[in-house]
């Protein structure tokens, strides 16, 4: 097997078994794959603040790739390091479109430092699945009443939240509106019973994230190994030199993958490192 120099790991599914545990065989296999020298680098669609609490069980010091892609902060310092963010005649437009759709957007901006993480255009979610994301996020949010006609600056994520055929129709609905200047998809948190369509500009991938820190790095396509399990770890996993999908991944995630790695309840990222150290 070639030598990998960036490790590159979604967390929902793949780091956390379906408990949200990071078992003590995982973390023991990350913290082998980091003392040989591989950059252990989260690429999640977490928030960022949600992302934090398992920086110090891990004991990575490597940016946190969040948002999908969209945010790239330092937790040392909660320095950005990169963030995409819309333009904003677009981000009005695509505001709009969900609104007419029936949902409220929810538009994210990097505001870690002032104690929240996104922005509503009213308080009173107008369905229950973003009734019950604001009830388990009760300090996440702020209202913007102006939203809708003057949303807030530096938003890099706008996101609307209901039913898995609703959210496809949603996201189809975008890209027919605005073709060619959106990146989405659509996810199941597991925390959440509803499912999120994601909208970013045009581009804005986890791989995009990642790519990002490689190049600083010096480290090429070929040298970083991808781990994930939903739709949203595509991009990377096909871009990377190997791309590895959790044995519970979605098919089109499987379809997509170089090897198949055993379930996050039975620890694949265990095998992972095995795989890319035990040559």
């Amino acid at each position: 097997m070639p030598h990998y120099r960036l490790l590159a790991i979604d967390i929902d599914g793949t780091l956390v078994n379906s408990r949200d545990e990071l078992t003590p065989a995982v973390r023991a296999a990350l913290d082998r794959a980091g003392r040989s020298g591989i950059r252990v680098v989260l690429a999640t669609g977490r928030r960022y603040r949600r992302t934090l609490p398992l920086v110090a069980p891990l004991g990575i010091d490597v940016p946190l790739v969040t948002a999908g892609g969209a945010l790239v902060k330092d937790p040392a310092d909660h320095r950005t390091l990169f963030k995409a963010e819309f333009e904003e005649e677009l981000l009005r437009k695509v505001a709009r479109e969900i609104d007419r759709c029936g949902y409220d957007p929810v538009l994210s901006g990097d505001t870690f430092s002032e104690g929240f993480d996104f922005y509503l255009a009213r308080a009173n979610a107008r369905n229950d699945e973003l009734a019950e994301y604001l009830t388990l996020n009760p300090h996440a949010g702020r209202v913007w009443p102006d939203l809708l006609s003057a949303p807030p600056p530096g938003v890099f994520q706008c996101c609307a939240m209901g039913g898995k055929e609703e959210m496809l129709a949603v996201e189809r609905r975008l890209h027919k509106a605005f073709p060619g200047r959106l990146a989405s998809h659509v996810v199941r948190p597991p925390r959440y019973c509803g499912f999120l369509t994601e909208v970013f500009p045009a581009g804005v991938s986890k791989w995009s994230g990642v790519r990002h820190l490689a190049e600083q790095w010096g480290i090429a396509d070929g040298e970083i190994c991808a781990v994930g399990d939903d739709v949203n770890d595509i991009p990377m996993i096909r871009a990377a030199g190997l791309g590895v999908a959790m044995g519970n991944a979605l098919p089109e995630v499987k379809a997509a993958a170089d090897r198949i790695a055993p379930t996050h309840d039975d620890e694949g990222l265990v095998q992972v490192v095995a795989w890319l150290l035990d040559r």
